[in-house]
């Protein structure tokens, strides 16, 4: 291999930055690494997203006791990736919420994307062992769902395909309030290994339809005040249009999938390549959205063996 798998190289610690962003509403950000949304409602706690491992949870639980007592009642789960959902048992929560297409992907694939993102992530599972195993829905909805922590609405809604088929973000209406999970990223390369390329852009218009204040982003650091909201999303929809454009027009060239990929990177890495993972990424991004557009209309299961097989094919010296 010319560099190291994934983020294998990645080794060193990052700076947690904890903030607020309405009445309700906290951000758990690190550098780029997964992000972690807090509801604190007036009777009970809702977390978005759940770090990767019940120890890595304990560090949003001390940040959250910083200002609540109340109990962690909610978990929701924005989809299925391990590095999202592995920790939730680290809440004790009553209950763990994710659309039904999120469900169907844990049953599907959760499996393998649990032994896949390990190897993939070494530093963001450490005490690995701490996982009791797949994390389970125990609340499941279609479309949307409504709940009220006392007398704040929380929306969960099902926005559409885009980094998986199963995303689902968390609006907070009376405070415009919104947690993407990584259909939105910031600064940081989106992963779009499991994506549907064609509708992520319609998906992203609908999150900015909603018009927030405020938005937690699946990577990067919370985005405070309509200019930054939207620089969030454009600029998610500018690396997702653009990549794909140019893996398809290579695909529909004839091109094969290694040549695909080295002109993505060549094209990519002046206006992004200082982002967050964007090595780690592409090899799995541009496999996606070459087989999209040769008509593989849904991902194929990523395995730790396909990874590594993935890997070697791409990052091969010309």
């Amino acid at each position: 291999m010319s560099k190291a798998f994934a983020s294998q190289a990645d080794t060193e610690d990052k700076k947690i930055t904890f903030s607020r962003l309405s009445e309700h509403a906290y951000a758990f950000t690190a550098e780029g690494d997964p992000n972690t949304g807090i509801v604190v409602g007036d009777d009970c706690v809702m977390v978005v997203d759940a770090q990767a491992t019940p120890v890595m949870a304990q560090t949003v639980i001390e940040k959250i006791r910083t200002v609540t007592d109340k109990p962690i009642r909610y978990v929701v789960l924005t989809h299925y990736h391990a590095v999202r959902v592995l920790g939730a048992s680290g809440y004790a929560p009553q209950h763990i919420i994710c659309s039904d297409a999120t469900r169907d992907l844990i049953v599907e694939r959760g499996a393998q994307d649990m032994k896949s993102e390990i190897q993939r992530f070494p530093r963001l599972f450490r005490a690995v062992e701490s996982i009791p195993g797949l994390t389970w829905p125990t609340i499941t909805f279609h479309e949307r769902m409504t709940m009220w922590l006392g007398k704040l609405e929380v929306q969960i809604i099902h926005a559409g395909r885009g980094h998986t088929k199963g995303d689902t973000i968390v609006w907070l209406p009376q405070e415009k309030t919104l947690f993407s999970g990584d259909l939105v990223e910031f600064a940081a390369t989106p992963y779009a290994g499991d994506a549907y390329f064609e509708d992520w852009p319609r998906t992203l218009q609908t999150l900015r339809d909603l018009k927030a204040a405020a938005l937690v982003p699946g990577r990067g650091d919370a985005l405070i005040g309509a200019e930054q909201v939207e620089a969030g999303l454009s600029g998610t929809q500018s690396f997702i249009a653009e990549l794909y454009a140019e893996v398809k027009k290579r695909a529909d060239a004839g091109g094969d999938l290694k040549a695909a990929y080295d002109a993505a990177v060549t094209a990519m890495r002046p206006r992004y390549g200082n982002w967050v993972i964007f090595d780690h990424c592409m090899p799995f991004d541009v496999s996606r959205a070459y087989d999209e557009a040769k008509g593989i209309s849904d991902p194929r299961i990523w395995t730790a063996e396909r990874d590594i097989e993935m890997w070697k094919a791409l990052e091969q010296q010309a």
